[in-house]
């Protein structure tokens, strides 16, 4: 069935008019993006069959142009589409922890981290540089890899933090497992390069992992 022959309250244009955004499961969110459906789906049909196809919208937003447009009634359009949406998303953001403190916007931190780690396949890590205010300066990946206390240098992050003026950083690296429980090894490097900034006067907040949908606060656990 076509959604022009739904219930008009339960097309998923009209229900994010009427309820909000919010009030929409992920595959009708991604169907209002995609328009269309193909023949014998309809656009909620198709989204439904992307996300099982995936996993998940984070798997989804993280695959490469070639696994996307392999999908029956995707494209290079829609993909190239799709990716502007994320870009923005990202950036708007990031504006946010810019303009405020980021220690009063968890949610945008954990959104942010989210969007930039959540689907990646191989480990990132990442610092988000902060001013004397805890608005971001910069977000860099700085390593890439399977993460340890030997493949990421405490004197490249120092100076890193040195180079933006830092005066605190958050630390954010992802685990393409999708457990996002910390290991012993992400502890003891969270401790040496604690250690090293502090040498420097720059405060470590928090170090976030990332795994899927999920993110685990340092902070939060206790561990800093």
């Amino acid at each position: 069935m076509a959604i022009t022959d739904w219930p008009e309250g339960e097309r998923p244009r009209e229900k994010l008019l009427t309820r909000g955004a919010s009030s929409l499961s992920d595959a009708e969110l991604l169907a209002i993006f995609l328009r269309t459906g193909v023949t014998g789906q309809s656009a909620v049909d198709l989204a439904r069959e992307l996300i099982s196809r995936f996993g998940s919208l984070t798997q989804l937003f993280a695959t490469g142009e070639a696994d996307f447009c392999a999908v029956h009634g995707m494209g290079q359009a829609k993909y190239v589409q799709l990716q502007a949406v994320l870009e923005m998303s990202r950036r708007a953001l990031k504006e946010e922890l810019q303009r405020g403190d980021a220690l009063n916007s968890p949610r945008a931190v954990r959104d942010y981290l989210q969007l930039l780690l959540g689907g990646r396949q191989q480990e990132v890590f990442l610092v988000l540089f902060l001013d004397t205010q805890h608005c971001v300066i910069a977000s860099e990946e700085l390593f890439h890899g399977t993460l340890s206390q030997t493949s990421v240098y405490p004197r490249e992050v120092v100076k890193r933090a040195l180079a933006h003026n830092a005066a605190a950083v958050i630390f954010a690296h992802n685990h393409p497992s999708g457990v996002a429980e910390p290991s012993q090894s992400d502890q003891q490097l969270t401790t040496a390069l604690k250690q090293a900034l502090g040498l420097v006067d720059v405060r470590v907040l928090d170090h976030f992992i990332v795994a899927g949908t999920g993110c685990l606060s340092f902070a939060e656990r206790g561990l800093l």
